[in-house]
C-alpha cells in the first residue's frame, strides 16, 4: 500500500480522530485541574492567615492597651510587642495604621498575605498575616510531573487501542477486498468470506456475495449463448460452403465463398473464446515453442511481396497446450503479416528462465495510446479500410486469453506486442514485436 493509500485509509484516519479528541479531552482536564487546584490550594493559604489575624488581633489590642496604661511599665508593654512580632515571622503590627515597613516585610512574593483592622483606643492599627503559598507551587509542580509524562502516554495507549481495535474490526473488510480483487471472470463461483460478527460488515459481505451469484448466472448464460449460437452457425455455414463450391463458378460464387469463410472463421473464433472463457483445464505438456512457432508461422498465408524470416533458438521448451500456442502463433504471425510492408520476423530465445517469443514485422506499427485497445473484442483500429482487408477484431483477444490461460501474459509494443513465459512447467509469458 502507497503512502497516500495508508495516510487516506479508515484505520488511520479513526486512530487519529480518537487519538485527538482524547488529546483536547485531556488538556482541557489538566488545565482545569491545574487552575481549580491553584485556587483552591492559595484559597485555603489566604483562609489560614486571616485565621492567624484573626486569632492575634485580641493581643494587639492588649499590647497598644498596656502601651496606653500608665501604670504599666513601659519596658513590659515593649517586651510584649517584641515577643508578638518577634517570635512569629508571619504576623506584623503597626499601631499607627500604616502598611508593613519591616525588611522581611519587603517582598510578599510567594505569602498570601491579610490585613486586618483592628480599632484601639489609640486609633485604628493593624494586623498582618501572612501564609506561604510554597505548598501551593510544590502540590502544582507534583501535579505537572504526573500530568507531562502521563498525558503523552496515555494518549499513546489510546493510539494504539484505538489502531488494534479498528484493525480487527475492519479485518472482515480486508479480507473481501482481497477476495473480491482476486475473483476474475474465470472465478466467479469463489465467495467472499462473511464474518460471524453479524454487523454492517457481516451485512456488506452478504450483500457482495449475492451480487457474484447473480453476475455468475449473467456471466454463464452469455457463455453458454456464444458457445450454442457458435456451435449452431458451423453446421449451416459449412453446408452453405460446400453448395457455393459445387455452384458453377462466377465473380458473386466466389465473394459468396469469401464471405462464408469469413463467417467460418469468426464461428470459429467465437466458440474458441467461449471455451477459454469458461477455463476449461489445460491437458499442458512439454512443448518446444520454437518448433511449434516454425510450423505455424510457415502454415500462415501471406503476400508475395512478405517475406518470413525466422530466428529459433532450440530447445526452448515449456508447459502448454500445443494447439492453444500454435493458435497463438498463428493469430500474432497473421496479424504482423496483414500490417507488414515487406518483411516478417519470428524469434523464438530463452532470457534468463524466461521462454521469449517475438513477431517483428516493418509495418506503421501499434500507435502508443492504442496498444492496450487492440486487445479489446472486436477492436479494429483500421476501421477505415474495407473489412475484407482484415479480421474480426477476434484474433488479438484470442492470443492473450490464450496467454493468460497458460498462466502467462501478451502485451502490445512499438511494432507490434510481447509475451514471456517461464520454463521449466512454471506457466507461460510470451515477448511479441511486430
Amino acid at each position: 500500500m502507497s503512502v497516500s493509500e495508508r495516510l487516506s485509509s479508515v484505520r488511520l484516519r479513526a486512530t487519529l480522530a480518537a487519538t485527538l479528541v482524547v488529546a483536547l479531552a485531556l488538556g482541557v482536564t489538566a488545565l482545569v485541574l491545574t487552575q481549580s487546584m491553584r485556587g483552591s490550594l492559595e484559597a485555603s493559604a489566604y483562609a489560614d492567615a486571616t485565621r492567624r489575624a484573626v486569632e492575634v488581633a485580641p493581643a494587639f489590642q492588649k499590647a497598644v492597651w498596656l502601651q496606653d496604661t500608665a501604670s504599666v511599665p513601659a519596658e513590659t508593654t515593649a517586651s510584649l510587642a517584641t515577643t508578638l512580632t518577634v517570635n512569629d515571622p508571619d504576623i506584623m503590627f503597626s499601631a499607627d495604621g500604616k502598611a508593613m515597613t519591616t525588611a522581611r516585610w519587603e517582598s510578599v512574593d510567594g505569602y498570601s498575605v491579610v490585613g486586618m483592622a483592628v480599632p484601639t483606643e489609640a486609633g485604628q492599627g493593624m494586623v498582618f498575616a501572612r501564609s506561604s503559598l510554597l505548598p501551593t507551587e510544590e502540590a502544582l509542580t507534583t501535579l505537572n510531573s504526573v500530568l507531562l509524562p502521563g498525558v503523552p502516554a496515555l494518549l499513546a495507549v489510546v493510539a494504539l487501542m484505538t489502531w488494534l481495535s479498528v484493525g480487527r474490526t475492519l479485518r472482515p473488510v480486508a479480507a473481501i477486498r482481497a477476495k473480491v480483487a482476486d475473483i476474475t471472470a474465470r472465478d466467479l463461483h469463489q465467495r467472499v468470506p462473511v464474518p460471524r460478527s453479524g454487523d454492517e460488515i457481516a451485512a456488506l459481505a452478504t450483500t457482495v456475495n449475492a451480487t457474484l451469484d447473480r453476475l455468475e448466472t449473467a456471466v454463464d448464460r452469455h457463455k453458454s449463448f456464444v458457445a450454442d449460437a457458435a456451435h449452431e452457425l458451423r453446421s449451416p455455414i459449412a453446408t452453405l460452403r460446400a453448395r457455393l463450391e459445387l455452384a458453377e463458378p462466377s465473380e458473386l460464387t466466389e465473394e459468396a465463398l469469401a464471405d462464408v469463410a469469413r463467417l467460418q472463421t469468426l464461428a470459429a473464433d467465437l466458440l474458441l473464446l467461449a471455451r477459454l472463457d469458461a477455463g476449461e483445464p489445460l491437458q499442458a505438456a512439454d512443448l518446444d515453442l520454437g518448433q511449434t512457432a516454425a510450423e505455424e508461422a510457415v502454415r500462415v498465408e501471406r503476400r508475395p511481396e512478405v517475406a518470413l524470416k525466422l530466428d529459433i533458438q532450440p530447445d526452448v521448451v515449456v508447459q502448454g497446450v500445443h494447439g492453444h500456442v500454435g493458435r497463438l502463433v498463428t493469430n500474432l504471425v497473421s496479424n504482423a503479416v496483414r500490417h507488414a510492408a515487406s518483411a516478417v520476423e519470428v524469434r523464438v530465445r530463452s532470457e534468463g528462465g524466461t521462454a521469449v517469443l517475438e513477431v517483428n514485422d516493418d509495418g506503421p506499427g501499434i500507435p502508443e495510446d492504442a496498444r492496450e485497445a487492440v486487445f479489446g473484442r472486436f477492436t479494429r483500429l483500421d476501421e477505415a479500410r474495407a473489412r475484407d482487408g482484415g479480421g474480426a477484431g477476434l484474433g488479438l483477444p484470442i492470443a492473450r486469453d490464450i496467454a493468460v490461460l497458460h498462466g502467462g501474459s501478451l502485451r502490445a509494443v512499438a511494432g507490434g506486442f510481447v509475451a514471456a513465459f517461464p520454463m521449466n512447467h512454471a506457466g507461460m509469458a510470451i515477448r511479441v514485436d511486430g
